[in-house]
C-alpha cells in the first residue's frame, strides 16, 4: 500500500526532471550554435540567437558582431569552451560557460537565457569571477 504514493510521486515528478534536463541541453546548444556562427563569420546566424532586447539594442548583425569581437574576443574566436553550472533566478536561466581564449587564458561568462516561442534566446552575457585554484 505504501508503494502506491511513492509510485505516484515518481511518475508525477520524473517528467519534470526530464524537462529541466532537456532545457539545459537546449540552452547549451543555443550558446554553442551562436559561438559557432561567430567562428564562421555568420553574423546573421549569431544575431538570430539574441533576444529581442539585444536585437533592438544593437540594431544590425554587423553592430552586434562588432560589439562581440571587441568586447568579448574570447567568444568571437574561442580556443575551447565548457559548460559550468546553471541556475534559475527570477524566471530566467543563467548558464556559466568557461571559455579559453587564443592565449590560453580562461574566462568565466554567465549567459542570461530567456524562453521565447521556438526556444531559448540569449538576453545578455556578463563576466563572472573565476575561483582561485591553489597549486
Amino acid at each position: 500500500m505504501t508503494l502506491r504514493p511513492l509510485a505516484f510521486l515518481l511518475i508525477f515528478f520524473f517528467p519534470f526532471a526530464s524537462a529541466a534536463q532537456q532545457d539545459g541541453r537546449t540552452i547549451q546548444s543555443v550558446i554553442q550554435e551562436q559561438i559557432k556562427a561567430f567562428e564562421q563569420g555568420d553574423l546573421e546566424g549569431a544575431f538570430s540567437f539574441a533576444s529581442p532586447n539585444i536585437r533592438a539594442l544593437f540594431g544590425t548583425p554587423e553592430q552586434f558582431g562588432n560589439m562581440v569581437e571587441n568586447g568579448y574576443p574570447m567568444v568571437w574566436r574561442p580556443s575551447s569552451l565548457r559548460f559550468g553550472s546553471s541556475i534559475s533566478r527570477s524566471g530566467r536561466e543563467y548558464q556559466t560557460v568557461i571559455v579559453t581564449d587564443s592565449t590560453g587564458r580562461y574566462h568565466a561568462l554567465e549567459y542570461e537565457m530567456i524562453p521565447m516561442d521556438g526556444g531559448w534566446k540569449i538576453n545578455g552575457v556578463r563576466f563572472v569571477e573565476m575561483p582561485d585554484v591553489g597549486a
